[in-house]
Parts: C-alpha cells; sequence; structure tokens
C-alpha cells in the first residue's frame, strides 16, 4: 500500500508529520554524522536572538525521573551570525527549516524576524512565548493573552513568513492563549513548551541548576501535553505540532490521535538521536496495520 504521509501546518507542507524540538538538536550540524537530516518532516533551530546571549550559570541541566530539566537560558550567538554560518549548512538538506525566535521585549522579537525573512531558505519562524529558564521575558509573554495577540498581530506586519506560537501548559486556560494567537494570525501552534521545575541537591542542600529552577522536560510530562493538545485542538482551527516526552511511535500517535497534525522529537534526542527516524517508521507500520493510506485520516480521531 502506497502510503502519504504529508500533512501541513499552515502554509508549510511537510512531507512527513515527524520534526525536532527546538532547543533539542542544535541547528542541525550536531547531529548530521548520526541521522540522515533528509528523512525529517523538519528541523526547527535552537532559538535564535537579536544579540548574542551566553545563557544561564552552569549547571545548565540535570535528570529527574522519566525526564530532566534544563536551565541552558536561550544560549545562542545571535541571529546575524545565525544567517551567516548556521543557516547555509541547514539549507542543503531536502526538509523544512523553522527557526525558533525569542526575545524579552516585542521590538526584539521583530528585529530578529525581520532579518530572518530576508533568507530564502527559512519556511516558518516559530515565536517562542514560553521558555520557562528566564529569569524574565519570554515566559511571562506567553501566559497573558492580550501580550500574545500584540506581539503576534505585530510580527505579521513585518514578516511575511508562516508564524508558528510555541505556548505554554503552565496557565490555567490554555485554550485561552491559543484563541488568541489564532485570532492575532498565527498559522499553527506548538503545544507545549517545558514546564517549569526544581530540583535539589540533599547533600549539599543547593538547587542542582545554577539558575535554580528550569524546564521540565521529558516522558514525565507527556500526559500533560496530550491533555492539553486535545483541548486545544477543540478550540481552534489552526493545526497544532505536538511536542513533550514523544520516545517512540506510540508516543507521537497519541498526540496526532488527540488533534496534532505533526509532532516534534525534542528529549529523545539526547536518548538515542535516530528516534525520529524510527517514529516514522513506526507510524508508517501502524498505518499499514490499520489499512490507511493517508496519515492525515488519523489526526483527531481520538473517540471519546
Amino acid at each position: 500500500m502506497l502510503l502519504d504521509l504529508t500533512t501541513h501546518l499552515g502554509r508549510i507542507s511537510l512531507k512527513n508529520p515527524v520534526l525536532v524540538a527546538s532547543g533539542t538538536f542544535g541547528y542541525g550540524e550536531e547531529y548530521a554524522e548520526l541521522i540522515d537530516l533528509n528523512q525529517l518532516g523538519g528541523i526547527i533551530t535552537k532559538s535564535v536572538t537579536l544579540k548574542p546571549r551566553e545563557g544561564s550559570f552552569p549547571p545548565r541541566l540535570t535528570e529527574t525521573p522519566a525526564g530532566m530539566l534544563n536551565a541552558i537560558g536561550l544560549e545562542n550567538p545571535g541571529v546575524e551570525l545565525f544567517l551567516k554560518e548556521k543557516l547555509p549548512f541547514l539549507s542543503q538538506f531536502d526538509t523544512k527549516i523553522i527557526v525558533n525566535i525569542a526575545g524579552e521585549k516585542e521590538d526584539e522579537f521583530c528585529q530578529v524576524a525581520e532579518k530572518l525573512s530576508k533568507a530564502k531558505t527559512i519556511d516558518a519562524l516559530e515565536v517562542n512565548l514560553s521558555c520557562p529558564n528566564l529569569r524574565r521575558g519570554g515566559y511571562i509573554l506567553g501566559k497573558d493573552p492580550e501580550v500574545v495577540f500584540s506581539l503576534i498581530q505585530t510580527l505579521k506586519r513585518v514578516t511575511d513568513l508562516p508564524l508558528l506560537a510555541k505556548l505554554t501548559a503552565a496557565v490555567s486556560e490554555p485554550t485561552e492563549i491559543a484563541r488568541a494567537a489564532e485570532e492575532a494570525g498565527a498559522e499553527a501552534l506548538s503545544l507545549i513548551n517545558t514546564l517549569p521545575g526544581m530540583a535539589i541537591n540533599i547533600q549539599t542542600r543547593r538547587p542542582r541548576l545554577g539558575n535554580i529552577t528550569g524546564g521540565l522536560s521529558g516522558p514525565a510530562i507527556r500526559p500533560i501535553a496530550v491533555r492539553v493538545v486535545w483541548e486545544v485542538a477543540r478550540a481552534v482551527r489552526i493545526p497544532i505540532l505536538g511536542m513533550g516526552g514523544i520516545m517512540k511511535g506510540d508516543d507521537a500517535l497519541e498526540f496526532i490521535l488527540a488533534g496534532a497534525s505533526a509532532v516534534a522529537v525534542g528529549t529523545a534526542n539526547f536518548v538515542d538521536p535516530t528516534t525520529p527516524g524510527q517514529t516514522i517508521k513506526q507510524i508508517e507500520n501502524y498505518l499499514k496495520k490499520n489499512k490507511i493510506r493517508r496519515f492525515r485520516e488519523l489526526i483527531g480521531k481520538v473517540e471519546t
């Protein structure tokens, strides 16, 4: 049976529904010797800011039961060096390039978006509205629907690239934030970002992260992420990119049945870089086993 794995995130047409999540795959070059980047539906880059950022104080990573905490602090070379040194490498592969953008003020987001819009090989921007390991800025933005609406609406004026709003589940009403992003012009939603957490070394009595708190990711947050995708999919009309603890094809299928049009593999890349490719094959096997030719027939088909 000839399978059709294509799917869409707004104007972005994907050859298959499996991407890699921002912050877990660098800028692609770090993984190029480990897997074939051409097999991916898309690559979402590490966050890019207007100016270079050194990131948080170390230690920046610590393992937790069924996951990990990170407080990288958006370390990156800045948009100018990204365009000069990172994008040319990524552009040689047959996969969609989605650049995650971040900032502490609306004007910073806009300047980054304007500069990236001049590059012909970028397919979309993922707007980081929900980073939980900044002391100020990004994480606060995604908690206020009015701020989310204003930022997305303003970005629409400075770029023609499709916008994905990356949102948090650490709010009382995720659907309210999602609707604000949709009404402002976001073409898709990325759900969910890491959740704020903390770990303490009881021997030293000090936090295990230099930033004190960080973002929790991995299988521990997957049930929360699936629930949020399901709730938001019933509240908006735009597509959802589901993420949060996907370690194999079965995990990805939960998100898809809940309403995600595509998924992004994150923490699993640190455990086994071949996870995205295996996930694609496992989704294919599921379709064959259930005699489903078109992947899109699965989206949102959970029976409640």
